[in-house]
């Protein structure tokens, strides 16, 4: 399933303050979870594709770091993010 543009404003419109919010912290922890879902799967079924892996690798660390930050900055918006998308168990 490749990210569409109408899928990348669904998911800001959704979790950020609009389609062309592509800033906000929600918004983006919103896209790195879903490309990490996408990825995942991939690896599931090819294994020794390491560039894909890198890519996964590296993604966690960016929404890792977005979380970071809007966890110092606001606990609230950081415990509903995590909430919405099902973070933490």
């Amino acid at each position: 399933m490749y990210l569409t543009k109408e899928k990348k404003e669904e998911i800001f419109e959704k979790h950020g303050k609009g389609k062309n919010d592509t800033g906000s912290a929600e918004g983006q922890i919103a896209l790195f979870t879903h490309r990490i879902a996408h990825l995942s799967d991939h690896l599931k079924t090819n294994r020794k594709d390491y560039n894909s892996e890198r890519s996964l690798v590296r993604l966690v660390g960016k929404r890792r770091s977005l979380l970071d930050y809007l966890m110092k900055k606001d606990i609230m918006r950081y415990r509903a993010i995590v909430k919405e998308l099902g973070l933490r168990k």
